[in-house]
Formats: structure tokens, C-alpha cells, sequence
């Protein structure tokens, strides 16, 4: 699965998705991106999830008819992520093409 981390999302919890091709939105120059223009862009590069902190998407963004799936972690803290690694692999794992999810932190 092709995954891009929006700005926010901490870049060490890539380590813990080895089975996936993980980019981040600074690496691909678009971390000053609205979220309206990220998730055009991420859909049009073949991405297939949106990994984000922000909160507010679902709530800014109409997320519907889209094929990119999108799982927001509601918490920007690592420390507190990592002890949800496990359960991060599991939201990914099941996600499919148009799936909003969040995971509680």
C-alpha cells in the first residue's frame, strides 16, 4: 500500500510499516499544501491512504467519492503513538479505498 503522512504525522512510525511504500508530504514537497490540494495531489500520485493528525479534515473536506483512504491518529505526540503501534497496523491493514477511520491515542 502507497501511504503519505501529512505534516504532523510523526516520520519514525513509518519504521513500524515495513510492509508498506511510506512517503511523507515534506518529502514530496507539498508540506505547505492545503488539505484540499494535498488530498487531490495524493490521489493523483496513486497513493492509496492519507495517514494525518488533523482533526478537522472529515469536517473541512468532503471525503466522499474518493478512492484515497484516510486514517487520522488524534494525537501529533510520538511518544504517545508509539504505544499504539500495534493498533495502527491493524486500522491500516484494514482500510480500503473511500475509508475514513480514526484512531484514538
Amino acid at each position: 500500500m502507497r501511504i503519505l503522512f501529512d505534516q504532523g504525522t510523526p516520520a519514525p512510525l513509518r519504521r513500524h510499516l515495513p510492509d508498506h511504500d511510506v512517503e511523507t508530504a515534506f518529502e514530496r514537497g507539498w508540506a505547505e499544501l492545503r488539505n484540499s490540494a494535498l488530498l487531490q495531489q495524493a490521489e493523483e500520485h496513486g497513493y492509496d491512504l492519507l495517514i494525518t493528525t488533523d482533526q478537522d479534515l472529515q469536517y473541512q473536506q468532503d471525503l466522499s467519492g474518493q478512492d484515497l483512504a484516510v486514517l487520522v491518529l488524534l494525537s501529533t505526540a510520538w511518544p504517545r503513538i508509539r504505544l499504539q503501534v500495534h493498533e495502527i497496523r491493524a486500522a491500516v491493514s484494514q482500510m480500503c479505498p473511500g475509508d475514513y477511520r480514526e484512531v484514538r491515542i
